[in-house]
């Protein structure tokens, strides 16, 4: 909100990890932390999309294992934006209760199942006339519960309670779904539409 040239990147892991796999804002619905044995019940916080509200900023979403040149190409990106920029990247941990040496492979199936969207928000295109957000993934081609299962933190619950989980998984799937229509629906925008919103916002005389 300061507009300061600051590049910051959020290795996500989805829990507070220095604290012992603690549950956080961005835990997944479903997942199994500290503070959360039966699954946590609400949905991940979506950091990237507040980010983009204040219009300034860049923002990316990128998973190494899943596609390693859009990755540097965020890097990229937001080194040159003079402005806030915001990388979120997936980042695999001991606490999801995977072999870390498939890591890379479960990023893959992250994004494959909509579990993790990538996308590239450059305020510098609506400039050009082109819309800020590019989805760089496309819709979900694999189950989300595929992606899910082959973790611990979701397995333990659908072990213990397999009612439970079957339920929260379901919604999760349904979010999922639900999420990447908005995102490609902000990405398919007409940038001229968003100038024009951009410039009601600008010459709307302030209220007391």
């Amino acid at each position: 909100s300061s507009n300061l040239n600051v590049n910051i990147l959020v290795l996500d892991t989805e829990v507070y990890s220095n604290t012992g796999g603690q549950m956080s804002k961005s835990t997944p619905k479903a997942a199994v932390a500290k503070f959360a044995a039966g699954g946590k019940q609400t949905f991940k916080k979506d950091l990237g999309l507040m980010a983009m509200t204040y219009k300034n900023a860049y923002v990316a979403r990128v998973a190494m294992g899943y596609n390693d040149g859009q990755t540097l190409k965020a890097f990229l990106e937001a080194e040159a934006h003079p402005g806030p920029s915001l990388i979120i990247a997936y980042s695999h941990c001991i606490n999801h209760g995977i072999d870390m040496i498939n890591g890379l492979k479960q990023q893959k199936a992250a994004v494959d199942s909509g579990a993790w969207v990538l996308y590239r928000y450059n305020p510098a295109r609506l400039a050009q006339g082109q819309n800020p957000l590019q989805m760089d993934s496309g819709a979900p081609k694999i189950p989300l519960s595929e992606y899910l299962m082959a973790e611990n933190r979701f397995r333990m619950l659908a072990l213990a309670k397999p009612q439970e989980s079957e339920r929260l998984v379901k919604e999760s799937q349904a979010e999922a779904r639900a999420r990447f229509s908005y995102y490609k629906a902000l990405a398919d925008m007409d940038p001229k539409a968003l100038l024009g919103e951009l410039a009601e916002v600008s010459a709307a005389p302030l209220k007391a």
